[in-house]
């Protein structure tokens, strides 16, 4: 199997410019911007709290999306043909907050002392936590986060996460709210171990952002669909999820987003039985401040410049930290961009 190819522009790494980059976040914007700067010339160091690079290519998306092999052999090219060092379990933070995902960091470094460091950082720690809904019972046991299952069970076929994290999905009832890509892994996840899914969506599936391909191919698999339904409440029985309950909805005038707003009906309650229950309505992006360091919009992202810099010189953001949750591809052309920009900083033409 041939790996992904994060050093696409050249076979040997050039003569030496003097430059030293830290990178952020071993994703696939973080590597895909080390594939192009040590094409360049820079030394480049990747640091990341996971215990190998790949980020959540390699530690949450299912392997039918993204075989591990091809994440492994080409983090492993960058290291062994470009001279690339990883500092694994190693999280880069200014000030607390604690993600998922920490469970693995050994060392805390702070982003103030990368810049003291390096001649350009660029950070690109994605999203590693998940938006609470904020209904009556989402504290239950037996609420999990999409983010949190799809890595205990990945992480578990990785070697990284003991077979007990790993909830027995077997026989069990599994209820997903949401219609995203993440949603739909979470589906297919469960129902792979045997669970009796079904998804929960506040509009119609014309307008689920995983595509209708994607929910379909779910559906011919046994998961169940359940469209123009909106979470009221969560019940609970000593202490622990028993059902969900939902409203109908119906569609009204777009929304910013151009999709027509989902409208609850008053008075359609009604409740689904559940062992388990995944929110997966959206990813926060997880920049390593918090604080006023490096500001941040509204949404918690970085908030960038055309140069792809943060509000501090010599600090640059590419991938999901800057732009909110997106596809991997999306995430490796800002990391490409973001590259192409910190190499002409460096080099004095921007």
């Amino acid at each position: 199997m041939r790996g992904m190819k994060f050093s696409f522009l050249c076979k040997k790494k050039p003569q030496p410019t003097g430059k030293r980059i830290a990178i952020v976040g071993a994703g696939p914007a973080g590597l895909t911007a080390a594939g192009y700067l040590v094409c360049r010339g820079h030394d480049v160091d990747i640091y990341d709290k996971m215990p190998e690079p790949g980020g959540l290519m390699l530690f949450v998306i299912p392997e039918f999306r993204i075989p591990v092999e091809r994440v492994r052999l080409g983090a492993k090219e960058l290291e062994e043909e470009f001279e690339v060092t990883y500092y694994p379990r190693t999280k880069v933070m200014e000030g607390e907050r604690l993600d998922e995902g920490d469970e693995f960091y050994e060392r805390v470094i702070r982003l103030r002392e990368l810049k003291e460091n390096y001649d350009a950082v660029l950070i690109a720690t994605g999203i590693w936590n998940v938006r609470r809904i904020g209904i009556p019972g989402d504290d239950l046991e037996g609420i999990i986060s999409p983010l949190e299952l799809l890595f205990w069970i990945k992480g578990n076929k990785l070697g990284y996460v003991p077979d007990e994290k790993v909830p027995e999905l077997k026989g069990r009832k599994v209820g997903i709210i949401g219609a995203g890509l993440t949603a739909v892994d979470v589906a297919f996840e469960c129902n792979r171990l045997g669970a009796d899914v079904e998804i929960f969506y506040r509009r119609t599936i014309r307008e689920a952002p995983a595509g209708a391909y994607e929910i379909n191919l779910l559906r011919r698999r046994g998961v169940k669909w359940f469209e123009l339904v909106t979470p009221k409440s969560v019940i609970g029985e000593n202490g622990r999820v028993k059902a969900i309950e939902l409203l109908r909805t119906r569609l009204g005038e777009p929304d910013e987003t151009g999709r027509r707003r989902p409208i609850p009906i008053p008075g359609s309650e009604f409740q689904v039985p559940a062992d388990y229950l995944v929110f997966a309505i959206g990813m926060v992006s997880t920049p390593p401040v918090n604080g006023s360091y490096l500001t941040v919009d509204r949404r918690g992202r970085l908030v960038v410049d055309s140069r792809h810099m943060t509000s501090v010189e010599g600090i640059f953001a590419a991938g999901d930290v800057a732009n909110g949750p997106t596809k991997v591809g999306r995430a490796i052309k800002d990391g490409l961009y973001t590259a192409v920009a910190i190499d002409k900083w460096l080099r004095g033409e921007l």
